[in-house]
C-alpha cells in the first residue's frame, strides 16, 4: 500500500478514536453514573460542557475532512501516480489533523489556540489542494 493510502486508514483511524476518547467517554460515563440517558443525546442540540461541545465540533471536522482526502487517495490510486511529494504531503496532512483535534479538544480556547488550531488546518487545506494539484497534473 502507498503512503497515502496509509494515512487514508490512519486518518479513518484517528477519527474513530477521536469520537471514541471525547465524545463517547463523555455521554458514556454520564449514562453509566445515572446522570443521563441513551436517548437524550442529540447532534442537533447544543448538549454538555464547552470540551464536549468542542470534542464534537471536532470529530464533525475530522468527518469532513476525511472524506475530501479520501477523494483526493481515490483519484492518486486511480490515476496510479506515485511520488515522494505526495507520500511527504501526506504524511505532512496527518501529522496536522492530530494536531488540530488535540488543539481543540484538550486546550482552554483562547485566540493564540484558535489561530494555532486555525494554522493547523490550513496545513491540512494546502496539502490536500498541491495534492490534488499534483495528481491532476501528472495523471
Amino acid at each position: 500500500m502507498s503512503i497515502p493510502v496509509w494515512v487514508l486508514l490512519a486518518f479513518a483511524g484517528w477519527t474513530v478514536l477521536a469520537l471514541l476518547a471525547s465524545v463517547g467517554v463523555y455521554r458514556w460515563s454520564r449514562i453509566l453514573a445515572g446522570q443521563a440517558s441513551i436517548r437524550e443525546w442529540r447532534a442537533d442540540l447544543p448538549q454538555g460542557d464547552e470540551r464536549y461541545r468542542r470534542a464534537m465540533r471536532a470529530h464533525a471536522n475530522c468527518v469532513e475532512n476525511l472524506v475530501v482526502y479520501g477523494a483526493i487517495v481515490v483519484a492518486i490510486v486511480a490515476s496510479g501516480v506515485q511520488a515522494a511529494v505526495l507520500d511527504t504531503l501526506a504524511l505532512i496532512l496527518i501529522v496536522a489533523r492530530v494536531c488540530q483535534t488535540l488543539v481543540h479538544v484538550v486546550l482552554e480556547q483562547s485566540e493564540p489556540v484558535a489561530a494555532a488550531r486555525f494554522g493547523f488546518f490550513f496545513v491540512q487545506l494546502v496539502c490536500m489542494v498541491a495534492m490534488g494539484a499534483y495528481v491532476a497534473l501528472h495523471a
